[in-house]
């Protein structure tokens, strides 16, 4: 494999730290840090430059707080100067990583993210069959158990100079043994990394006759017979302990006419649905009248059954908000079909509801 020296330089440059301040802006404009920065933003831009070309630069302390949706995690927000260098690292870095990922691995990448990657497992099912088998298995508190000398390997395959990976590292470090804190930039990289050859070893070697297909840490495994994929969980949960040491959590073996809960929706071959916790979030925001935390939903929901279940909703819990919402899902509402739908023996009414 091809290393790459010689990025320290590039990444420390004036014109690298100006497009990670261009990065950081679009994601973190309009806070206070932003804000701040700005005031002064040719001496803080050039307070960096200096302090990366002379290695003295280092992280501020971060802004932790806690979040509960879906799950009890710890945020850590970096400072704004701090998402400036990462964005100047995450700029050049990233696309020579890219290159190595496979395509079904859908998070955190240009031009993908969980539409495509629910296309992708209903395509999947459909080529299965129906007398095939899905086996889907999930990674014990990924974020959180990420082993960094294994990350700092995985860095170093690809990049031979030290400052850079020593640099990227600093944004890896965690106050328990493992694991790399959660909200920076880098961390999403630096997931996709982890995990890649995991990717390669479940699409190369192992070769599921109808794909595989993994979101962060949820990965799928499709066309299997029984015993293969009762083999292949197996080999699987060798891999990640031996390679990446980390651990499952969870394993569902299920015949493919069950569907799939993959990225949050419930996918068929025919249909697909959001998720029972997105639906009520999704009402929550109705009866609050939160008009983007609606749209974002509907948007969210766009390509599923559960559309026009929604547009209902809306309609008769709250016309005023119904009212505000584009133009184009009030098109799409009065387009729908009204006959039922059948999905796997079941049968669902045009809003969504068991018939």
């Amino acid at each position: 494999m091809k290393r790459i020296s010689n990025l320290y330089e590039s990444v420390a440059s004036a014109e690298s730290l100006w497009q990670g301040y261009l990065g950081a802006k679009k994601s973190k404009g309009g806070r206070r840090g932003c804000f701040k920065f700005e005031k002064n933003l040719g001496s803080e831009l050039n307070q960096l430059q200096q302090e990366l070309e002379n290695n003295t630069y280092r992280p501020r302390p971060y802004f932790k707080f806690v979040v509960h949706e879906p799950k009890t995690r710890d945020i850590y927000a970096p400072s704004f100067r701090d998402c400036v260098v990462q964005y100047a690292i995450y700029l050049k870095i990233m696309p020579i990583f890219d290159r190595t990922f496979i395509d079904q691995s859908f998070a955190c990448r240009v031009g993908l993210g969980t539409h495509k990657a629910a296309e992708y497992a209903q395509d999947a099912l459909r080529r299965a069959g129906p007398d095939t088998y899905t086996l889907q298995l999930d990674i014990k508190k990924f974020f959180y158990s990420i082993d960094r000398p294994t990350l700092r390997k995985l860095l170093e395959r690809k990049i031979k100079d030290k400052r850079m990976v020593d640099l990227m590292m600093l944004f890896a470090d965690y106050p328990e043994p493992t694991g790399i804190p959660i909200g920076n930039l880098l961390s999403q990289m630096f997931a996709l990394i982890y995990m890649n050859p995991l990717d390669h070893y479940a699409k190369r070697v192992l070769k599921p006759s109808a794909g595989y297909c993994r979101y962060v840490d949820d990965f799928l495994l499709f066309g299997l017979t029984r015993a293969q994929a009762l083999d292949y969980r197996e080999k699987l949960t060798r891999f990640v302990k031996k390679e990446l040491k980390l651990t499952l959590s969870r394993s569902t073996i299920a015949n493919t006419n069950k569907g799939v809960n993959f990225c949050g929706y419930r996918t068929w071959r025919s249909a697909r649905f959001v998720r029972k916790h997105s639906l009520y979030k999704t009402r929550k925001a109705i009866r609050n009248h939160k008009l983007e935390s609606v749209i974002s939903h509907l948007a969210h929901a766009s390509k599923t059954h559960s559309l026009q279940h929604i547009l209902n909703y809306v309609e008769q819990q709250n016309y005023g908000l119904y009212c505000e919402l584009p133009k184009i899902y009030h098109k799409r509402h009065h387009k729908a079909a009204e006959r039922p739908r059948a999905i796997s023996g079941v049968m669902y009414n045009r809003r969504g509801d068991i018939c």
